[in-house]
């Protein structure tokens, strides 16, 4: 997962990177952190790790945006995936998650997903926004982040206690 991809170019490196030979040019090392210290077939090993890898350019530029047809369109991009917050800063609109140009660019990139085979993703905080973003053709939604989910709950949790204490 790679932020800030503005161009195919960019994508295509990544790629390059992601992949062992001869896909790609990914370093090897072997019965280390990353294969959980096996040994074994390090040419299988390698095969397996090119196909069962993802490969995630987020889109959180007005760039990224332009050429995100391009982007999704590169050979072993896997996901397209909207960074909101800073899309919006890109766009000149921070944090305006209701404003039309943000919203006919989360269409474009699902349009451009549903175009080259990759996947639209997303991380939605609430169930509304989730929803709205299946409807819209994202097909992978990381749902809210555990720290802000214990924030929500202690929150609502000392709120309800505040509240029976003051009774």
């Amino acid at each position: 997962m790679a932020p800030m991809v503005g161009s195919a170019e960019v994508a295509a490196q990544l790629v390059e990177w992601s992949k062992y030979p001869p896909d790609g040019s990914r370093g090897a090392a072997f019965g280390v952190a990353h294969d959980d210290y096996l040994g074994g077939d390090n040419v299988a090993t390698m095969r397996r790790a090119n196909s069962d890898n993802v490969v995630i350019c987020q889109i959180e530029t007005v760039a990224g945006l332009d050429n995100v047809e391009k982007i999704a369109a590169v050979p072993g991009v896997d996901v397209v995936w909207v960074g909101h917050f800073d899309l919006t800063n890109s766009m000149g609109i921070p944090g305006q998650f209701d404003h039309p140009d943000y919203l006919a660019a989360l269409d474009r990139v699902a349009k451009a997903a549903s175009d080259t085979g990759t996947i639209a993703g997303f991380m939605p905080t609430s169930v509304e926004q989730a929803t709205d973003l299946v409807d819209r053709g994202f097909s992978l939604l990381a749902y809210n982040g555990d720290l802000w989910l214990y924030q929500q709950a202690l929150a609502a949790g000392l709120t309800a206690i505040r509240s029976a204490a003051t009774r």
